[in-house]
């Protein structure tokens, strides 16, 4: 009952991560950065390079890689203005038989494919992104013919252009909720190892490297989404069981009162969902011919109707791209091209073409900001 969403396995050799400080890394290898030039100075040059160049930056010596994958690069990068968001796309062929993740820019250049992610192949996971990298958090695995449920995390750092494996999950999961909220990730109900629903839910804080279990959901659910507003966890859609009807509730989930409450206006049998500035977009199974977008502040929905020409033709995924929403076909469409949805444009033009198409059908999409 997972999704069919496969992560292709990787011959690669797979490195363990964990907590880092740029400052001890730095330490073991001496100094200074760039020979001649204050480390802060060195710094701040590093962190202006354009992100295009960061894969070969990481292979100059263990010092810049190093810096390169730490909180300061990132902070630095953020002081100096120069953060990129650029988007990644798992994608797939006609045949959806081989899928791999690939990165392009702003401008629509497809920058590079990335390397097989380790480990089997999965399907139903989690994916969320916390300090420029992206996790993929569970999911469901078959090998030698068998399925098994895993609580398996792998991290790729977008700016060292690799995976390593994090620690696991105290709980097996897929087709689970999933979302980084404050710098945390949170992974939220879905189906357990024993194949049975599960209300339990985790959370990791990447720089301790641990995931610590916390209050569970008051009902078991699978099948449903995550996401961050202002603080807080919310998750909605799926189901509480096998047999009765999708659950329209709301889950939402307080940091700092370490407890749930629940709203009563939900969205169910969602198959595509992003946040775009403080509002959730979703499509909803029932329809393809329009988005229903959430208000937090005021618990509020309304909708948006997609361009007639596509919304009886296509699957669609979300994701977003510079205050854009973007409209990615899920399946081979011929003639389709990626839409673009502005909030911010005059009546009658929020919806263009836009230059960011990935090779083939899209399965998820990610924003990283590095």
């Amino acid at each position: 009952m997972c999704s069919s969403t496969l992560v292709q396995p990787s011959k690669m050799a797979v490195s363990r991560t964990g907590p880092n400080s740029s400052s001890e890394i730095l330490g073991k290898f001496g100094s200074p950065i760039i020979p001649g030039l204050p480390d802060d100075v060195a710094k701040t040059c590093l962190a202006l390079v354009p992100r295009r160049e960061f894969p070969s930056m990481g292979l100059v010596c263990k010092k810049w890689r190093s810096f390169l994958g730490s909180k300061e690069f990132q902070l630095a990068r953020k002081l100096g203005g120069a953060l990129e968001e650029w988007i990644f796309i798992l994608t797939t062929d006609g045949r959806k038989k081989e899928s791999h993740w690939e990165a392009i820019d702003s401008f629509g250049n497809k920058q590079r494919r990335l390397p097989s992610m380790p480990g089997p192949l999965k399907s139903g996971f989690g994916v969320a992104v916390v300090d420029g990298k992206l996790l993929i958090v569970g999911g469901y695995s078959v090998t030698g013919g068998s399925g098994t449920v895993s609580a398996e995390v792998y991290q790729y750092d977008s700016r060292l252009n690799s995976w390593s494996k994090l620690r696991n999950m105290n709980e097996a999961r897929c087709n689970f909720a999933c979302a980084e909220v404050n710098g945390m990730v949170y992974a939220v109900g879905g189906y357990g190892a024993e194949g049975n629903i599960i209300g339990s839910a985790e959370a990791y804080d990447p720089d301790t490297g641990k995931w610590t279990l916390m209050e569970s959901l008051r009902l078991p659910r699978w099948g449903c989404f995550a996401c961050g507003f202002e603080g807080k966890l919310y998750v909605m859609g799926g189901r509480s069981s096998f047999t009765i009807g999708s659950a329209r509730s709301v889950c939402v989930y307080d940091p700092e009162k370490r407890a749930w409450c629940e709203l009563k206006n939900g969205c169910v049998m969602v198959t595509a969902h992003t946040v775009l500035g403080t509002r959730l977009f979703c499509m909803e199974w029932k329809s393809q011919k329009k988005l229903s977008v959430f208000d937090p502040e005021g618990n509020s929905w309304n909708t948006v109707s997609l361009p007639p020409r596509w919304s009886s033709e296509a699957a669609f995924r979300l994701g977003t791209l510079n205050g854009k929403l973007l409209l990615f076909s899920a399946k081979e469409v011929a003639g389709y091209h990626t839409l673009s949805y502005d909030p911010n444009a005059t009546p009658g033009s929020e919806w263009q073409v836009s230059k960011i198409n990935p090779s083939g059908s899209c399965l998820y999409s990610v924003t990283i900001k590095a």
